[in-house]
């Protein structure tokens, strides 16, 4: 008895799960591609990552490597966390990329921006709607602190993410015009790194992922990596954890909510070759989660 599943892969083996999840998404995602539903992530935001959930500071830390992102936030109004600030930042990439405008119009109702970001607007403590909201003044109020450091160099830099916002949007009629239109505009460092440094992600992938924090962070990731990864590498659990998962008490915990976020993030980029071993992940080269007319246009690096 072999215990192969469709595909040949064992049950429980990660392939297989993703290979019924990728089965489910397919029709979407083929017609997504060919609509062109494309956006764009900063490269800084893939490398090292906001909260997962609720950090209950002001200050928040991630490593990857050579890099260690700090965010800091004001105390009366804390730091960004989860999935909305997450998909914040890809409209704001996008929206930036696109105008070439540090200044961008979210619009003249919150129903209307709530659709670009693909939810639902709901009210109540718990509702999208105040989360937008607070995630929104949140992210827009934070900076972020890089530091470089190789042996002999240090670098660092500040970045504000936006320089000024002006929200008219009334959370009780969501879909009710405002007088003037909401705007957020960018912090000129920010919006200059935004364009100098940014990858393309599908839109529809990102929709797909967006109950998962993790699963976004590692699909944005990897989206990066792919676009110019040529030779196979491996990344330690421990390495992985300080970049996605400094909030998890021991490696091993890590390790199995790292696998099964990887399972949605393969369902969604059929053409990654990332597989999880005993040492860690092991990447290989693959082919970009978005198509690209040649392997130095479209990676914004």
């Amino acid at each position: 008895m072999t215990g192969r599943t469709r595909g040949g892969y064992r049950p429980g083996d990660p392939r297989d799960d993703a290979h019924i999840v990728r089965e489910a998404l397919a029709s979407e995602l083929a017609a997504a591609k060919e609509a062109g539903q494309i956006g764009y992530m900063a490269r800084l935001l893939a490398q090292a990552t906001l909260p997962h959930s609720d950090p209950k500071v002001c200050e928040f830390e991630r490593s990857n490597g050579l890099i260690t992102l700090t965010m800091v936030a004001p105390s009366k109004i804390g730091l960004p966390y989860g999935t909305v600030p997450r998909l914040l930042l890809v409209w704001l990439t996008t929206e930036a990329v696109r105008t070439r405008e540090r200044t961008l119009v979210m619009g003249a109702t919150l129903s209307g921006f709530m659709r670009q970001l693909e939810l639902v607007p709901t009210g109540g403590r718990w509702g999208t709607i105040p989360r937008l909201r607070m995630h929104m003044e949140r992210l827009f109020a934070s900076q972020i602190q890089t530091r470089w450091e190789e042996p002999g160099h240090i670098r660092g830099e500040k970045l504000d993410v936006a320089r000024r916002w002006e929200l008219w949007w009334d959370p009780k009629s969501p879909g009710q015009a405002a007088l003037w239109q909401s705007t957020v505009t960018l912090d000129v460092d920010f919006f200059e790194e935004v364009l100098a440094h940014h990858f393309p992600v599908d839109m529809v992938a990102l929709r797909a992922l967006r109950r998962s924090p993790m699963a976004l962070d590692i699909y944005t990731w990897l989206s990066w990596r792919m676009s110019f990864l040529t030779n196979e590498v491996t990344i330690p659990w421990p390495a992985l954890r300080a970049q996605f998962g400094a909030g998890y008490a021991q490696t091993r915990s890590f390790r199995q909510f790292f696998r099964r976020a990887l399972v949605s993030v393969l369902a969604v980029y059929p053409e990654l070759r990332a597989r999880p071993y005993t040492h860690g992940l092991v990447l290989r080269e693959s082919g970009t989660s978005v198509p690209r007319i040649s392997r130095r246009g479209s990676a914004g690096r």
